[in-house]
């Protein structure tokens, strides 16, 4: 079967490119894990799930029967007890990179027909991230190295997954954290990126330096204690040349912030997700060896982060509310507004926009997004259902 009459993807040229029989191709297709994108983005596809070599996300373009990959950015574990880790992981080199982690969503940027455009973590195209990336990053860049990728952190207030007043940004700012080879993923050695970055005048993320192996940990735990003062997310440990694989660790405070606003939401939140940050408490406060004051005022902390959130929310729904996420988008084309709503609302979310006000030459919408899972499971426990 030379073409797919469903995606006219051209079968035997994918498996080629992909090195893998057209046979696997088709059966990618028909099993959901390789899907046309959407709208105006009707040559690019994502791979989702179980797909052989490819991270999620991983974006597979079609110029006319000639493709390339722009790989899903791979999945970063997590530091647990520091110092352990960090031996284990980085101890065939003499030092590591460390950066700030910044709380927001992650975004792809490549250049297609002339724009530039953003990819979600899932591998679709999002309109208001590829409205917004035309402000902030040159589109020089992208025509003067063709094969690579710009992997940023979108974040700031105006943010429709990941609201941050952390960081002193007005609307929403992307920093970059990551340049990566188009098709094979590899990523630039951390002082070429951050060189790379610099020339084009990106932002990017913090380095707060290169520390020794044997005294990396001692470091980044004064580092990690001052962002969560800030109310910061945490660091990513690197390898300067990026062949290991980075680690990320992250502050109380970050995860007593998610935690608050999962739980709020607490039908809409997987368990896996609460119950990480949970565990991460406990390992932190063993490494760190707390004095029995600041045990206390970090169980006071995580208890409150899961409590009051839940506490609110249950009050709200018998009062008769509906809770819902409230947040800004800021646009210059007022049709991105519906675009964006008609993006959500194809995941099944229902979205409703409030008012729309023009402010220079841009316009600021607001946006409410219900969360209808934990307004009908709160309703009914407040009626008398039990808990299964």
């Amino acid at each position: 079967m030379k073409n797919c009459r469903i995606t006219e993807l051209d079968i035997e040229k994918v498996g080629e490119f992909l090195e893998l029989p057209p046979s696997k191709i088709s059966e990618l297709i028909e099993k959901g894990n390789l899907k046309r994108n959407w709208d105006e983005y009707y040559d690019i596809y994502r791979f989702q799930g179980h797909a052989p070599h490819m991270e999620d996300g991983t974006v597979l373009i079609d110029h006319h029967g000639n493709f390339e990959l722009v790989r899903g950015f791979p999945k970063i574990k997590r530091a647990m007890l520091l110092e352990p880790a960090l031996l284990k992981n980085f101890g065939d080199i003499s030092s590591v990179a460390v950066e700030e982690k910044m709380n927001g969503y992650n975004v792809r940027v490549i250049e297609f027909r002339g724009k530039l455009i953003a990819f979600t973590r899932s591998g679709h195209v999002c309109p208001y991230s590829t409205e917004r990336v035309q402000n902030f990053l040159g589109p020089d860049f992208f025509r003067e190295n063709p094969d690579l990728v710009v992997y940023g952190e979108m974040t700031g207030p105006e943010n429709p997954y990941v609201q941050k007043e952390a960081y002193g940004i007005e609307s929403l700012d992307i920093f970059v954290f990551d340049i990566r080879h188009k098709n094979t993923g590899e990523a630039l050695p951390v002082n070429q990126r951050r060189e790379l970055a610099e020339k084009y005048e990106f932002n990017q993320v913090r380095l707060f330096g290169n520390f020794n192996i044997n005294s990396a940990s001692s470091k980044i735990t004064e580092i990690i204690k001052e962002l969560g003062k800030k109310g910061r997310e945490g660091v990513v440990i690197k390898d300067p040349a990026m062949v290991l694989q980075p680690v990320k660790y992250t502050c109380s405070e970050s995860n007593c912030s998610d935690l608050r606003q999962a739980f709020k939401f607490y039908n809409e939140a997987g368990r896996d997700y609460l119950y990480s940050r949970v565990i991460r408490e406990g390992f932190q406060s063993h490494e760190w060896n707390e004095s029995e004051e600041d045990f206390r005022e970090r169980c006071m902390r995580l208890g409150e982060s899961i409590l009051n959130p839940m506490k609110k929310t249950i009050g709200q729904v018998e009062s008769g509310e509906r809770i819902a996420e409230e947040f800004c988008i800021r646009v210059k084309n007022k049709e991105t507004i519906f675009k964006f709503r008609d993006y959500l609302n194809r995941f099944g979310l229902y979205v409703a926009l409030g008012e729309i006000e023009r402010r220079g030459d841009e316009y600021v919408a607001e946006i409410k997004k219900v969360n209808k899972s934990t307004n009908d499971k709160t309703l009914a426990m407040l009626e008398g259902q039990l808990w299964s």
